[in-house]
């Protein structure tokens, strides 16, 4: 019974505990829809005052900028009256000023019209009115200028013996030069062929002289005809001997005196005389002491081409030969490269110490000296010269790449050697057919190698390689394309020409060029050439740029004339590069009154000369 009244108070003392006022108090709403309480302010009413101030400030602030800030200036003198010592800062923004681009002068004639707005057709047209030689480097042999007394020609610099003439060929050195006219003759100059006199003088005649090469002493002639003739680089060498054989006579390697025309030149012959029928010799190269000789069917032959010192760096290509092992006969008799035997040679090339030939399956093979690695192969202790043909490994170049390489073109001189590799994609995957044609890249690449000596950076990396364990990709000149208006594509742009001289190197490359702008075109129809490139030793400011600075990297030069013709159509001061005018058939003469040609300009580089000439 008592348990029974001990719940029953347990309960009702729990039931008033919920409803009493302080229970209320704890478990109120305070969000309920209750009228507010008087003392308690609205969300808006705490915001408005913070709106009205940043409208205030804002307001202010528009109108002291709208009235040239006087609330600012006035600011500003307090400061000014509060911290004397402190200067003033200056604007961080300066107003800008344009400079609109002057108007150009207009012509209402065709051709002056074209001058005006292009500097390279003014330099295709002055090509064509004025052809000749332009020179520049080292002057110590008056090689470029026999009147001037400067050792060194800084910028283009035109030889007034050749204005107005096209020449088959030209080589120049240090000391002596040498060019053939557009008749075959020889002519000779510089103070290494004669002390008295170095002007230019007509000396090897009527022997129809397509190509030269020069050694440090001789200069190699070949004939229309496939003949080889050496003769020396000193005028007081060639009139010196005796008269053996008559002129007409003449068909082996016996030295004799030759008697056409006014100059009486002591030459020798060095046409190989193990020719087969329909066989001749092509193509000749020379380096310091050896040269090099291409016949018609792909064979070659070499030959001493220096009377003051014998090959033995192996460049011959004969294993063993040396002035002690040398056979019996001249010493100068030519030799077959017997380790080319069986590969039909399309293309050789000589080096001051060193020789390169080319297959016609796109294989290369060097020979020679590797001091600098200019063979392609690392210069070990057991690879410091090569005296029989080795074959230069180009697929690990393109080792995982995908690409298959040929090689199409070799050039040497110095102590180096370059190379050019077209190549292609492996198989025939098709082409995304969403791409346009003139969006596709080709399949073929089209590559610059180097090896050799790049101490004064004739390698054209953009190093100063003392020794290359390889070759090595001028970066510069690779893998270029560019678009082609007639075939609506893509193309890849290849060198057609690379000049190898002993410390500088020029590559022309094969862009599309334009030279038939003619009287029925419009008035902004222009010409253009082939860009040339130069890089390398410039010690006697042989690369043409008007410094002596050495150049790792192919760059432009100036125009022949210095900018001249730019000036006179109102381009004075700018610089526009050099290009070369790609070969054509025109009128020589200012207006096209001349006779009619076919013509082109090309590059040489010479031991620390270089020339630009009008080739026929």
């Amino acid at each position: 019974m008592k348990a029974c009244r001990t719940a029953a108070q347990a309960r009702a003392s729990l039931t008033a505990g919920r409803c009493s006022p302080s229970a209320r108090q704890q478990w109120r709403r305070h969000a309920s829809g209750g009228p507010r309480r008087p003392d308690e302010k609205s969300a808006l009413a705490k915001v408005a005052p913070l709106v009205l101030t940043a409208g205030a400030g804002g307001g202010l602030f528009y109108l002291d900028d709208y009235f040239n800030g006087p609330l600012k200036q006035w600011l500003s003198d307090d400061d000014t009256k509060q911290e004397p010592a402190q200067k003033k800062k200056q604007p961080k923004y300066q107003k800008a000023e344009i400079e609109f681009e002057k108007s150009r002068k207009q012509s209402a004639v065709r051709e002056e019209n074209r001058d005006l707005i292009s500097s390279q057709h003014l330099q295709v047209k002055k090509s064509w009115e004025a052809p000749g030689v332009y020179a520049w480097g080292s002057n110590v042999g008056k090689v470029i200028d026999p009147q001037s007394n400067q050792s060194v020609v800084k910028l283009p610099k035109r030889i007034p013996y050749f204005d107005g003439q096209l020449l088959r060929d030209i080589k120049l050195t240090q000391e002596f030069g040498a060019a053939v006219t557009e008749k075959g003759d020889l002519v000779q100059w510089g103070l290494g062929f004669s002390k008295t006199d170095p002007s230019p003088v007509e000396t090897l005649k009527g022997k129809d002289i397509s190509k030269i090469a020069v050694s440090n002493d001789r200069i190699i002639a070949l004939s229309n005809t496939g003949s080889v003739y050496s003769l020396p680089a000193a005028r007081n060498d060639q009139d010196t001997g005796a008269k053996l054989q008559p002129q007409s006579s003449s068909s082996s390697w016996i030295p004799f005196w030759s008697s056409s025309g006014a100059e009486a030149v002591n030459f020798r012959i060095l046409t190989p005389s193990s020719l087969s029928r329909g066989e001749k010799v092509v193509d000749v190269s020379s380096g310091l002491q050896h040269c090099l000789f291409l016949t018609s069917k792909g064979r070659v032959f070499s030959a001493a081409a220096s009377t003051s010192e014998f090959p033995t760096k192996g460049q011959m290509g004969i294993p063993g030969l040396s002035w002690a092992t040398r056979p019996q006969g001249p010493y100068d008799q030519p030799h077959e490269v017997a380790g080319l035997s069986g590969f039909k040679i399309a293309k050789i090339a000589a080096g001051d110490l060193h020789s390169v030939a080319l297959g016609q399956d796109g294989k290369v093979f060097t020979f020679g000296d590797n001091t600098f690695g200019q063979l392609g192969i690392a210069a070990d202790a057991g690879f410091q010269k090569l005296d029989v043909p080795s074959l230069l490994p180009t697929a690990k170049l393109y080792a995982n790449s995908g690409l298959i390489p040929k090689i199409t073109s070799v050039a040497a001189g110095g102590n180096n050697t370059f190379f050019t590799v077209d190549a292609a994609e492996a198989g025939n995957e098709p082409v995304a057919g969403d791409l346009a044609p003139a969006r596709r890249m080709p399949r073929v690449t089209a590559d610059l190698w180097a090896c050799g000596q790049g101490v004064y950076g004739s390698l054209g990396t953009g190093k100063w390689t003392h020794v290359t364990p390889g070759p090595v990709k001028v970066k510069a000149l690779s893998s270029l394309f560019e678009f082609d208006e007639d075939t609506n594509c893509m193309a890849p742009i290849r060198l057609s020409n690379i000049s190898v001289g002993s410390t500088h190197v020029s590559a022309t490359m094969d862009n599309v060029t334009r030279t038939g702008a003619g009287q029925r075109g419009s008035l902004n129809d222009t010409n253009w050439g082939a860009d040339v490139l130069f890089w390398g030793g410039n010690e006697h400011y042989q690369l043409g740029t008007g410094k002596r600075s050495n150049l790792n990297s192919p760059s432009y030069i100036g125009a022949l004339d210095g900018g001249a013709g730019d000036a006179l159509m109102g381009r004075g001061g700018e610089v526009h590069r050099f290009q070369l005018t790609p070969r054509q058939t025109v009128r020589l003469g200012e207006g096209g009154k001349g006779r009619k040609v076919s013509l082109e300009q090309k590059v040489e580089c010479g031991r620390f000369v270089t020339a630009v000439y009008s080739s026929v």
